[in-house]
C-alpha cells in the first residue's frame, strides 16, 4: 500500500507479540520525523495508526494542553491519541475530520477502531477464531495467505443490483467493512468484540418539516458553516488546491477558499476530443472572478489499458466508469499539489440529483393511480422491455409505494436478469432487494428518504470509494468541505425539503447562496457530472474489443456468455448497457488479479 503513503513507513509490535501495527505515511501535517507512525504516547500505554485528517485538532490540542497534556509534535495524530487518553471512546464525538484509526490500549488489553461519520476513509477487517485483522485496503488483508479468497455470493447479488457492496458487507467471504460512523473494540485477551454506531444524521426539526423557517437565517448559517469548513480544510504543510469543475459545489468551495487565502490554486481537467464533457469555460469564469491561480489540465483519452490497474486498486469492484476520469484528474493534480478540496456531498445534503425531481414528479402525477395498477405496469415493463431500454427503470419504479418506500432507480440487474446472468451462482429470492429495503429510512417525506438513503449508501459505497481509491493511488489527499459534520447536521436537521429539491428545481438553498456569492452570469442550472463518453467508446474500437475479450472469453466462468452477448448487442442497438458491461468487466478483472474463487 505504498501509494497511500510514499513518504514514510513504520511497524510496531507489542511486547507480548499479540498486537502488530503497520503504517504508510503521506506527510501533510508536521512533515518532520515527529509525525512518524505507529505513534505512542509518553507513558507507553497506547499506540495508534491513523489514516486521514482531523480538522479541529488545533482547538482540541489547546483544550488538552489546558488539561495538562504536553505534545512532542504538531501532528493531528498525536492529538487523537491524547483525546483517547482523556475521554476514552467518547473522543469520537469531538473529532471533526475524515479518518480511520486503530488504538491499542495496552493497559486494558483493548483495540479501539473507528471510522469517520460519512465514511470518507476505508476500514476493512476480518474477525475469525479470536483473531482480528484490519487494513485500509482489502488488498492489505489479502496479503495474509490464511484468508480464503472466495466470493461472498450475497455480496455479489448486491453488487449486481446496485453497483456496489453496501453497508458492512464485503465482496470477499469472511471480510467485512466497518460502516461509516461506527466504532468497535476488541479484547486481545478474551477475543470478544463490541460494535456500535456513535453518530446518526439528525431528524428534521419539526418547524422545518412544517415549513416554518427563517430562510435568510438559514442562508446566513449555511454561508458561515461552509466558510469555516473550507478554512479548516486548507490547513496543511504542503501545497493545497481546489478541484474546480465549474459546478455549484466546487465553485462555492473556491469562493470560500479565497476568503481564507489570497493565493489559491484551482484545477480543471478538459477532455479535448469530447466537447460535451468539457467544463473549462465554466471553471474559467469562476477562476477569473475570484482571481485564483488557475491551471487547466488536458487529459488524454482514457485508454482501456487503465482498467486492470483500476480493478487492482479499487479493492471491491464498482459499477462506476467515472473512476477513469477521477484517476486521470488525480494523476495530473498530484504534479502540483498533495492536497485538493472537492465538492462531494453537496448533492446528497442539498438535493442535487436529477432523480429527486423525477421522483417528486412521479409522486405528484402518478401517486393518484391505484398502487395495484402501477405495480402491474412495473411487472409488465420488467417482463417485456430489455435491459438498457430507455425508461425501463422508471416504469419499474412505478410499482413502489411512494408514501413509504423508495424505488431503486439506478438498478443495474433486477432479480430475473441476475438469475439469467449468474445461473447456478444465483442466490435468488430477492436477497439484494431485502437488504436494500431494510436500509430505507423510516418516516419523513419522499425527498427526506431519498437524500438520507443516498447519504448512507451511494455516497460512502460509490462516490467516496471512487475518490479515495483514485486519489490515493496517486498519493493525493482529497478533502470534502461539504461533508463537515456541522454542515451535514445543518442540512438534514434544519433545511426543509422545499429548500432542497422540487419537481422542477434542485439545490434551492445552495442556488440562493450562489446568487449571493458567484458572478451573475454563472450557470447554476447546468449539471454535467463527472463522466466519460463510454457509450461512444463502446460503439467500436479498442474499448468494445476489450470488453468482448474479457467477458466472452472461455476462462470467464461466472457470467453467462450468451446473456452477456445479448447485453453487448443491445448496446450496439442504442440501449444503455455501457455501465452494466463496465461493472462486469471490472468484476472479472478484479477476480483474475487476486485469483478469487467462486
Amino acid at each position: 500500500m505504498r501509494h497511500r503513503g510514499p513518504d514514510d513507513a513504520g511497524e510496531w509490535w507489542s511486547q507480548d507479540g499479540r498486537v502488530g501495527f503497520g503504517h504508510r505515511r503521506l506527510s501533510i501535517i508536521d512533515l518532520s520525523p515527529a509525525g512518524h507512525q505507529p505513534m505512542g504516547d509518553p507513558s507507553g500505554e497506547t499506540r495508534i495508526v491513523f489514516n486521514g485528517e482531523v480538522y479541529n485538532f488545533v482547538d482540541l490540542r489547546s483544550e488538552l494542553t489546558e488539561e495538562g497534556f504536553s505534545f512532542r509534535s504538531q501532528s493531528d495524530t498525536e492529538v487523537v491519541l491524547a483525546a483517547y487518553k482523556k475521554w476514552g471512546t467518547d473522543c469520537l464525538s469531538r473529532l471533526n475530520g475524515m479518518f480511520a484509526f486503530a488504538i491499542c490500549d495496552l493497559r486494558r488489553g483493548l483495540l479501539f477502531l473507528a471510522r469517520d461519520r460519512p465514511g470518507e476513509k476505508p476500514l476493512f477487517y476480518s474477525l475469525e477464531e479470536g483473531c482480528l485483522r484490519f487494513s485500509s485496503e482489502l488488498k492489505g488483508l489479502m496479503a495474509d495467505t490464511s484468508i480464503a479468497r472466495r466470493i461472498d455470493p450475497e455480496a455479489l447479488e448486491c453488487y449486481l443490483a446496485e453497483g456496489y457492496v453496501p453497508s458492512d458487507r464485503c465482496i470477499l467471504r469472511g471480510v467485512k467493512k466497518l460502516p461509516p460512523a461506527h466504532a468497535m473494540t476488541f479484547d486481545t485477551r478474551s477475543g470478544e468484540s463490541r460494535f456500535w454506531r456513535y453518530w446518526r444524521v439528525p431528524e428534521l426539526d419539526a418547524s422545518a418539516a412544517a415549513g416554518r423557517v427563517d430562510e435568510s437565517a438559514l442562508l446566513e448559517e449555511l454561508e458561515y458553516l461552509l466558510e469555516d469548513a473550507v478554512r479548516r480544510r486548507l490547513v496543511a504543510d504542503v501545497p493545497v488546491g481546489i478541484l474546480l469543475s465549474g459546478g455549484i459545489d466546487s465553485s462555492l468551495v473556491a469562493a470560500m477558499a479565497v476568503r481564507t487565502s489570497p493565493r489559491i490554486m484551482t484545477f480543471t481537467v478538459c477532455f479535448p476530443d469530447h466537447g460535451r464533457f468539457d467544463e473549462t469555460k465554466h471553471a474559467q469564469l469562476i477562476a477569473r472572478h475570484f482571481g485564483t491561480e488557475h491551471v487547466q489540465l488536458d487529459a488524454e483519452n482514457g485508454t482501456v489499458g487503465l482498467l486492470p490497474e483500476l480493478a487492482r486498486q479499487f479493492d471491491e469492484p464498482m459499477v462506476d466508469s467515472s473512476m477513469v476520469p477521477m484517476h486521470l484528474v488525480a494523476h495530473l493534480v498530484r504534479r502540483h499539489c498533495t492536497v485538493a478540496l472537492g465538492g462531494d456531498g453537496g448533492d446528497e445534503l442539498f438535493g442535487g440529483y436529477s432523480h429527486y425531481n423525477r421522483l417528486l414528479w412521479m409522486q405528484r402525477r402518478l401517486g393518484v393511480l391505484p398502487l395495484f395498477l402501477r405495480q402491474a405496469v412495473a411487472r409488465g415493463a420488467e417482463a417485456v422491455l430489455p435491459l438498457g431500454f430507455k425508461g425501463r427503470n422508471w416504469l419499474q419504479a412505478m410499482g413502489t409505494d411512494l408514501e413509504n418506500g423508495l424505488p431503486l432507480i439506478a438498478s443495474y440487474y433486477d432479480r430475473d436478469s441476475r438469475r439469467r446472468l449468474t445461473g447456478n451462482h444465483f442466490v435468488g429470492d430477492g436477497f439484494a432487494e431485502r437488504i436494500r429495503e431494510a436500509m430505507i429510512p423510516l418516516g419523513g417525506d419522499l425527498l427526506q428518504r431519498a437524500t438520507r438513503m443516498d447519504f448512507w449508501s451511494y455516497l460512502p459505497e460509490d462516490l467516496l470509494v471512487k475518490v479515495d481509491r483514485a486519489s490515493m493511488l496517486n498519493s493525493l489527499e482529497v478533502r470534502s468541505p461539504m461533508l463537515d459534520p456541522r454542515l451535514i447536521e445543518f442540512a438534514f436537521g434544519k433545511v426543509p425539503s422545499s429548500l432542497k429539491s422540487t419537481s422542477s428545481s434542485r439545490k434551492v438553498l445552495l442556488k440562493k447562496l450562489t446568487a449571493r456569492l458567484l458572478p451573475p452570469n454563472f450557470d447554476a442550472v447546468r449539471k454535467q457530472g463527472f463522466s466519460i463518453p463510454l457509450a461512444s467508446w463502446l460503439d467500436s474500437g479498442p474499448w468494445l474489443d476489450y470488453f468482448c475479450e474479457v467477458l466472452l472469453d472461455h476462462g470467464q466462468e461466472l457470467f453467462d456468455r450468451r446473456f452477456v452477448g445479448c447485453l453487448i448487442d443491445g448496446q450496439r442497438k442504442g440501449r444503455s448497457n455501457g455501465e452494466r458491461l463496465f461493472g462486469l468487466v471490472m468484476f472479472e478483472l478484479w477476480r483474475r488479479e487476486y485469483r478469487v474463487g467462486l
